[in-house]
């Protein structure tokens, strides 16, 4: 006779485990057919956030802009440096050449004695020491040594500057690079949210802001409000001649700019030297906190982190270059967070 063996019933905690896998699939299918399909950003939302990614890679253009003025600087230096030690170690080699000959003399006038040995000592200090103790250095010897002592010092301390000015620049360059990735970053995630844009929407956009610089470009009411200077006059001047230039990152003229490239090329065409940068040029002159007292020519600060920069144009308006995707223009003062004017 054949066994019926009764089948082995599942442990409850086994059971407990399906029931909630099955229904935890119920729940995410329910969601998952129930689920809206995520919604495309609009032209409105896109132009927000690209915005927005515009001005933080107008921050880090300023960041940039004085990673490359230091670069330069520092360049300078240390060309004037090696200039310098070059120089230096040719008067240091006539010097040794003038000790070689008194030496030669000695020998020739009878031998070379324990001074004259220590004419060729490597150190000049111990020689100084020993040969004044000894007493047999004449005046002339002992002037060529304090000269050959000083001109050692003098190269050493030079050579140890060149180098940590070496050191710095390569720390400069290194952030430089940094920087200018962190720009290309922030411009190519705006790049990619336009590209989100059906064409239709791409050319409504542009056609927004041809509309903005064309108004922003014609001729606005700026009242008679007298320039800050002569050279704040100047510089003005010569800034109108720019408008309808691109904004482009690190640019600073003469076709194109960034907003303290557009400052600083116009008030070097006045003859008169700023820093390149909006944060330096925060600190280049005397500061006017009322708008109200601004004059024609006077540097405009803006945002808490002095990250962009105008010229006062009268009449509440400024003239600047604003972001990347517009050109040189006149806007209202009141668009942007105004912090204070500068008077150069």
């Amino acid at each position: 006779m054949a066994s019926h063996r009764r089948p082995k019933q599942p442990s409850r905690a086994r059971v407990t485990v399906l029931t909630t896998a099955a229904a935890a699939a119920v729940v995410l299918s329910a969601n998952a057919a129930n689920a809206a399909p995520s919604e495309k950003p609009n032209k409105d939302e896109v132009k927000t956030k690209v915005d927005k990614l515009y001005e933080e890679a107008e921050q880090a253009t300023e960041k940039l802009d004085g990673a490359k003025e230091k670069q330069q600087k520092l360049q300078k230096q240390i060309s004037a440096l090696q200039d310098n030690v070059a120089r230096g170690q040719e008067e240091l080699n006539d010097l040794r050449e003038g000790l070689g000959s008194m030496a030669s003399a000695q020998y020739r006038t009878g031998g070379i004695d324990p001074s004259v040995a220590l004419f060729l000592s490597s150190d000049p200090d111990d020689f100084l020491d020993k040969a004044s103790a000894m007493d047999q250095l004449s005046a002339q010897q002992v002037e060529s040594l304090k000269k050959v002592q000083e001109k050692q010092r003098s190269l050493a301390q030079q050579r140890a500057e060149a180098s940590a000015k070496l050191k710095d620049l390569a720390d400069t360059r290194a952030e430089l690079a940094k920087k200018k990735k962190e720009v290309q970053n922030k411009l190519g995630s705006a790049q990619k949210l336009l590209n989100t844009l059906t064409a239709q929407e791409k050319a409504a956009l542009a056609s927004e802001e041809q509309d903005r610089a064309t108004r922003a470009s014609e001729r606005v009411d700026l009242g008679d409000t007298p320039p800050a200077s002569g050279r704040a006059a100047a510089a003005f001047a010569a800034a109108k001649t720019r408008i309808g230039s691109p904004y482009v990152y690190g640019a600073s003229g003469p076709s194109s700019f960034d907003c303290s490239g557009l400052t600083s090329w116009a008030y070097a065409q006045a003859g008169v030297t700023i820093p390149r940068t909006s944060q330096a040029q925060a600190n280049a002159g005397t500061r006017i906190y009322s708008q109200s007292d601004l004059q024609v020519g006077d540097l405009v600060i803006f945002y808490g982190d002095q990250h962009h920069v105008g010229l006062y144009a009268g009449n509440g308006q400024v003239l600047h270059a604003p972001r990347t995707g517009t050109v040189v223009r006149y806007e209202s003062i009141g668009n942007m967070p105004f912090q204070f004017g500068v008077r150069i």
